[in-house]
């Protein structure tokens, strides 16, 4: 004869079989939800057919380098404004590192919304320090540019990595409000085999005439952070430079892991190759989920919280699993 379950199993049995459902539905929920990206402002919008995910473009800041003024942006400015991107593209005041990026953070204090913070040359340094605790930079960009670590600078970088800059360059003495120092200048016959070698020789000229110089203390001050340790980086090595060696450009990209391009291009790679350079700039603006640099040690992560999400699932398997243990105790016990 079949075994019926003794009065008031059937009770148990539909709470057991309530309590294994429960289990299954709360596994579903932490595999279905999902883990947002870094960077960026991001709404999702869900219905029984279609999901929308809507993400703000980032406003661009493009930081000059010494001997440059903005306008060395141009070119790529007109190319992410067509694409509809709002760009910035401020002076830097070139009297030191540690003045310079003070101001350029104060520059990044007045934007809403995320954005992508690219430097050339000096400005790579500059970025690297203005960028650091502000959450809103979701990538940095550097264009041949210098990238110190903590206690580096731009002095100590080019003894290890020697170029052309040492013989292109003159010191004036200035005074300025009580304070007096020595500007840096390209000597006007050595920036266009030294600085801009692939531009025409007149533009080279007038680049000689209007260039702004910059104090020593901007290559002398060392950094004191090192923004591209937590924020993802982009870097584009030009090939030829003569500025800034091309092995100390492959060398802070390796060390920041940065997502890398190499180019035939002299130092101003913005002014000579700006389709190359708005490019990695888009590049840099459309990641969706940036890789963060393996020696990141601050924030909060994709990995962590995915890490977060595995350990739901696995409570939650636990979970499934003693309901299923404790019902089949309670048919055993419910048989005559």
């Amino acid at each position: 004869m079949p075994a019926f379950p003794v009065p008031g199993s059937r009770r148990r049995i539909r709470s057991a079989h309530v309590m294994a459902a429960g289990c299954a539905v709360a596994i579903c929920t932490v595999l279905a939800a999902p883990v947002a990206a870094d960077g960026g402002t991001t709404t999702t919008t869900t219905t029984t057919t279609t999901t929308t995910t809507t993400t703000a473009k980032p406003t661009i800041v493009l930081v000059h380098g010494a001997f440059a003024d903005a306008s060395s942006w141009n070119g790529v400015v007109e190319r992410l404004e067509r694409r509809g991107y709002t760009v910035i593209a401020p002076a830097n005041p070139l009297r030191g590192l540690y003045t310079d990026s003070t101001y350029i953070a104060s520059v990044l204090d007045s934007i809403k919304g995320p954005i992508v913070l690219a430097g050339h040359s000096y400005g790579g340094a500059v970025i690297s320090t203005a960028a650091a605790a502000n959450p809103r930079v979701k990538s940095l960009v550097y264009v041949s540019a210098l990238m110190p670590d903590v206690g580096e600078s731009g002095m100590s970088l080019g003894a290890k990595f020697p170029s052309e800059l040492g013989t292109a360059t003159k010191s004036v003495p200035y005074r300025a409000g009580g304070v007096s120092g020595t500007d840096l200048y390209l000597k006007p016959d050595r920036i266009h085999p030294v600085f801009a070698a692939d531009l025409p020789e007149n533009t080279a000229r007038v680049m000689a005439v209007t260039q702004r110089p910059a104090a020593t203390t901007a290559f002398s001050e060392t950094a004191k952070v090192a923004a591209w340790k937590h924020i993802p980086s982009w870097f584009l090595v030009a090939k030829q430079d003569k500025t800034i060696n091309p092995d100390q450009e492959r060398f802070e990209a390796k060390r920041a892991r940065s997502h890398t391009v190499e180019i035939n291009s002299s130092h101003v790679a913005m002014i000579s190759h700006p389709d190359a350079v708005t490019a990695l700039l888009l590049q840099a603006a459309t990641a969706t989920d940036p890789a963060r640099p393996a020696l990141a040690a601050t924030g909060t992560t994709r990995g962590a919280r995915a890490e977060t999400a595995l350990t739901g699932i696995a409570a939650s398997t636990l979970l499934a699993g003693t309901g299923a243990v404790l019902l089949g105790r309670r048919l055993r016990r419910s048989r005559p």
